[in-house]
């Protein structure tokens, strides 16, 4: 998992290009865009969602096998858990049009509070909860790009 600032994504371009074209499209989205699917590049989609941050995000941890996620809210703040997927106990079975397992039972809990120029990338060793709120319960407008892995 990686937490960074909008500020600093040029570090990303030697690293990978997708998501180095990921993060431009996060840095440069407007709070107005619609809610949906966009396509940045071949192997890089944006999903922008919107949706009321809660106390505990019921179905536990997700995970996937063929992105990484990379979660922006462009409206709002977000705190996503964060533990490794080694040891964690399968919740909800591994679905494959959605390329997405659920997990519970973390070995070692961490959090990153994202919003504010402050993104989030996760790996697919990276199992996570998005949608716990900071503060209270907010309506926030959220990003996850998509960068293709397989």
């Amino acid at each position: 998992m990686i937490a960074d600032s909008l500020h600093n994504i040029d570090i990303y371009k030697k690293i990978s290009n997708d998501i180095y074209e990921g993060l431009l499209f996060l840095r440069n989205v407007k709070p107005e865009i619609e809610i949906g699917e966009y396509k940045v590049n071949q192997n890089v989609k944006a999903l922008v969602s919107q949706y009321e941050t809660v106390a505990v995000f019921e179905r536990g941890y997700e995970a996937h096998k063929n992105v990484i996620d990379i979660q922006y809210p462009i409206i709002g703040l977000e705190k996503i858990k964060w533990c490794p997927l080694t040891g964690m106990t399968m919740h909800i079975d591994y679905d494959p049009l959605k390329d997405r397992a659920f997990y519970k039972n973390p070995t070692q809990e961490s959090h990153v509070i994202i919003g504010n120029n402050i993104f989030g990338i996760f790996f697919p060793e990276d199992a996570h909860g998005p949608q716990h709120f900071v503060y209270g319960p907010e309506l926030i407008k959220k990003i996850t790009i998509k960068v293709k892995i397989s």
